[in-house]
């Protein structure tokens, strides 16, 4: 090699900025994959990026805001380097496609969620610099198959996506478009292959997950709970979680699976936004607030130490004191391990979009009043973990030498001290101290 020869095969070096929900932790990693066959690898470090692709969330006001404040700050590394490549993916290129690249020119190339597996060819200048359609084919069909490397002991695995159920403040039916179930055989291949590659704790991902249905191998049409069934025999499978669900498809199948299969977690995340009928009808909820209690008392008797989180948005349009007050009275009934709540965001091309808002010191604080119930309601299921023992599989180191952390079943957050565990144990621990956020255990055994 000459002295004016650079190496032919360097490896071009990608960053990922990942925004919002599970599913995009998913999408960007078989987006990495998908440019790994392309001779990218992952760089922590922006500023030795070769492209920087930010994949986005387009559920609230801010997160869009977020983007074009971080385009912003790319500018100057763009004007420094402009051989790097800029890409902008996920909902909020969905939603605004042409806009992104009008306000901001330093932008590449943007694509939507459906059609991220076209990124390599955009890329390669063989395809459209804005693809943000609906595509007939399947991304994942055309996705390079997932390299045989070691992953972390717990994993996302999307199954389903998209939304029917178009919510009243809701962007995701346009954004990722109607609900697409993946097939039985793919959604276990993809499963069997991370469980050989060290994963035990699979989260599927969806949507709309729990409405899954598709082609089981047996040739019939499968409801979600079959689907976990199946997942539950995976050899090296341990653990099963999903997320995220709507009441109205908490099928019987799916709610006896939680009595059913051990590797299905005692934990279930099942959005309600309101405790007002009102509301619930004014958010095209589709329920009322006895029917989702009427739920809650079935999937406790089948499995009756299941932990239950929800979501619940505040200051909806129309929201009176006495809508509020409902929303506090079936928290009560329901007594939360967690939750998330959420001051209403209009998102425009919704139907709330153009209703009027709430005064916004009042939706404060009705924020406040409700998250302060909540607060109180996770410290006391959190304290109420001292003295059991739980399974807790370890993923990364702690803070402090000697620490390392894990994921209890009811997914807290739990450290405990030892020297000898590794990243991937599954261990029984005896819970001993309850934090703000997090539980300290004493580990009893190897499960």
């Amino acid at each position: 090699m000459s002295d004016h020869d650079t190496p032919a095969q360097a490896a071009k070096k990608l960053f990922i900025k990942t925004y919002g929900c599970q599913m995009n932790v998913y999408d960007s990693q078989r987006m990495a994959e998908a440019m790994g066959a392309e001779g990218y690898v992952l760089t922590e470090n922006q500023s030795e990026a070769d492209m920087v692709l930010l994949n986005t969330c387009h559920i609230r006001e801010k997160a869009a805001e977020k983007l074009y404040s971080d385009l912003g700050r790319l500018k100057p590394l763009k004007a420094e380097r402009p051989d790097l490549k800029i890409g902008v993916a996920g909902c909020v290129a969905q939603a605004e496609g042409e806009e992104i690249v009008r306000r901001m020119p330093v932008v590449d190339l943007v694509v939507g969620p459906q059609t991220y597996h076209r990124l390599p060819a955009m890329v390669r200048g063989e395809a459209p610099k804005i693809i943000t359609d609906f595509p007939e084919e399947d991304k994942f069909d055309h996705l390079p198959q997932q390299r045989a490397t070691r992953r972390a002991p717990a994993a996302f695995l999307t199954v389903q996506e998209g939304c029917d159920k178009f919510c009243a403040f809701c962007v995701v039916p346009y954004t990722r478009g109607a609900e697409v179930s993946r097939p039985v055989e793919r959604i276990m291949r993809e499963a069997r292959d991370l469980v050989a590659r060290g994963v035990r704790e699979i989260t599927l991902l969806g949507q709309n997950v729990n409405g899954w249905h598709g082609m089981g191998e047996d040739g019939r049409e499968w409801g979600f709970g079959r689907l976990i069934r199946a997942l539950g025999e995976a050899e090296g499978l341990e653990r099963i979680r999903y997320t995220t669900s709507h009441p109205n498809d908490m099928a019987d199948d799916l709610i006896e699976a939680h009595r059913d299969v051990p590797q299905l977690m005692p934990y279930l995340h099942l959005p309600v936004q309101s405790g007002s009928d009102r509301i619930l009808k004014a958010m095209n909820r589709k329920h009322t607030a006895e029917q989702y209690l009427r739920l809650i008392d079935r999937i406790r008797d089948a499995r009756p130490d299941i932990m239950l989180t929800s979501d619940f948005i505040v200051g909806f349009p129309g929201e009176t004191d006495q809508d509020h007050q409902d929303t506090l009275r079936l928290i009560e009934q329901v007594d939360f391990g967690t939750a998330f709540s959420f001051k209403y965001s209009p998102r425009p091309g919704t139907p709330a979009y153009e209703r009027a808002e709430v005064d916004g010191a009042v939706a404060d604080a009705r924020l406040q009043e409700l998250q302060a119930l909540l607060t109180r309601q996770q410290k006391a299921a959190q304290e109420g973990m001292v003295g059991r023992t739980v399974g807790v599989l370890l993923e990364k180191q702690g803070r402090e030498a000697g620490q390392m952390i894990g994921k209890s079943d009811y997914l807290h957050s739990v450290f405990v001290d030892t020297t000898t565990a590794q990243i991937g144990d599954l261990l029984q621990v005896r819970i001993i101290e309850s934090a703000s956020n997090s539980l300290h255990g004493k580990i009893v055994s190897a499960t």
